[in-house]
């Protein structure tokens, strides 16, 4: 089992759109088995994105309502109706304000093989695909809010008042 470290907000990592994979091969098979350590090993976790370990690639694994997998250079179809949960990220531990994202999302992408695959969802699972995507696109979760929200949001992180000894 390897967990590796998650990486902490202010890191230019989190901040910078992910390469899509073009090499199926064991080097991506040892990676998606490292992000799925880290993220059972994690506390909080819905899913970790390979940014979130330093490795800017489009690839991403999951744990949410009871499905569990990977998805690799994913596009998502999302729905118009709305859900407002809070939300959190193991980039930023310890912080979780309520965030909107689509009730129904639908990624397509790939598995570690290069082979088609589609995940859709709702409500948990949906709210995980769409944050673990924008993580591939350099956006975190505090990019989405707005108004009182998004500046409390940026002031408990300015202020450093998340658990940055937390890291996976």
């Amino acid at each position: 089992m390897t967990m590796r470290d998650i990486r902490i907000i202010g890191d230019p990592v989190l901040r910078t759109p992910s390469e899509p994979v073009t090499r199926f091969d064991a080097e991506l098979r040892t990676l998606v088995t490292d992000l799925m350590d880290t993220l059972l090993g994690a506390p909080g976790r819905a899913g970790v994105a390979a940014p979130q370990i330093g490795v800017n690639v489009q690839v991403f694994v999951y744990d949410a309502d009871g499905h569990r997998g990977h998805m690799i250079n994913p596009t998502l179809e999302l729905s118009e109706e709305l859900q407002d949960d809070d939300e959190g990220c193991l980039s930023i531990p310890g912080l979780y304000f309520p965030t909107p994202r689509a009730l129904h999302a639908t990624a397509h992408g790939l598995d570690q093989h290069g082979e088609p695959l589609t995940i859709a969802g709702s409500g948990f699972l949906a709210r995980a695909l769409q944050h673990e995507t924008d993580h591939l696109a350099g956006r975190l979760y505090v990019d989405t809010l707005r108004g009182d929200t998004r500046r409390r949001a940026l002031r408990e992180i300015r202020a450093g008042r998340f658990d940055s000894s937390r890291r996976g």
